[in-house]
């Protein structure tokens, strides 16, 4: 019998709160998990845990236009994320997907097979290093943390995005070696220039039914503790700390 996976569905839900949730759902419960939301409320960049604000935020615009700056739980770069953003995140118990060894590169693969049945016949998807990409421009951004039981595999869509917003990240010192040295508006694509946005979530659950017995569930009804019972390591940057990266960047 397939394993159970609750799928809970959002729509404009904040990015800082999904990120609480999904820290509160890999470390305080047993079950597997789907969290489908379907963009977020305002700008938001979100940096992987050791990332460093100076090396990968225009610190100065961001604080000028109020863009707040959040360090998520799991690794994985930077993004910036907003109403075009479509988030998917799979938490998972290591023993109901047995066949995944519980170590970042697996977990990749097993994802880059999941979305290849997803995108099956719509355009030309690879797995590119730790991006889902339509030939050789992302679209899909990824990042992880692996615990003792669980692991937790999360992604960022862009359905669609503002060439403005892109302004405000740096070009990463690290770039996967397929970017080459291409800015960011030449290395990303639009989602919503291969399939309509409902239909690419349909697909999504469609391929996760694939593997999983799904069990839709509302937000309110899951018996998750209360953000004010729970120590996130997600957290929003200070100004403080953005002033000193633009300190650093001077």
């Amino acid at each position: 019998m397939a394993p159970l996976m609750n799928l809970v569905r959002l729509r404009g839900f904040p990015i800082l709160q999904q990120l609480h949730l999904e820290e509160r759902m890999l470390r305080t419960s047993s079950a597997n998990w789907c969290i489908i939301n379907d963009g977020t409320t305002s700008p938001a960049i979100v940096m992987g845990l050791s990332g460093k604000v100076a090396e990968l935020v225009e610190a100065k615009s961001v604080l000028r236009d109020h863009i707040p700056v959040i360090r998520r739980f799991t690794g994985g770069g930077t993004v910036i994320v907003d109403q075009g953003t479509i988030f998917v995140t799979l938490i998972c118990n290591k023993d109901d997907v047995s066949d995944v060894q519980p170590f970042p590169r697996p977990i990749m693969s097993w994802s880059g097979q999941l979305y290849g049945e997803v995108f099956k016949g719509l355009a030309d998807f690879h797995l590119r290093e730790n991006d889902y990409v339509f030939g050789d421009r992302k679209f899909g951004g990824n990042a992880q943390s692996i615990t003792k039981h669980r692991w937790v595999h999360h992604t960022s869509f862009l359905w669609d995005y503002e060439v403005k917003n892109m302004s405000y990240l740096k070009l990463p010192t690290k770039a996967p070696e397929y970017r080459l040295t291409r800015d960011h508006t030449d290395f990303v694509c639009r989602m919503k220039e291969y399939l309509p946005r409902s239909e690419f979530i349909e697909r999504t659950i469609k391929a996760i039914e694939a593997q999983f017995s799904v069990k839709s569930i509302n937000l309110e009804s899951t018996d998750i503790p209360s953000s004010s019972e729970f120590v996130h390591t997600t957290r929003l940057l200070t100004e403080q700390e953005l002033l000193d990266a633009c300190t650093i960047q001077t």
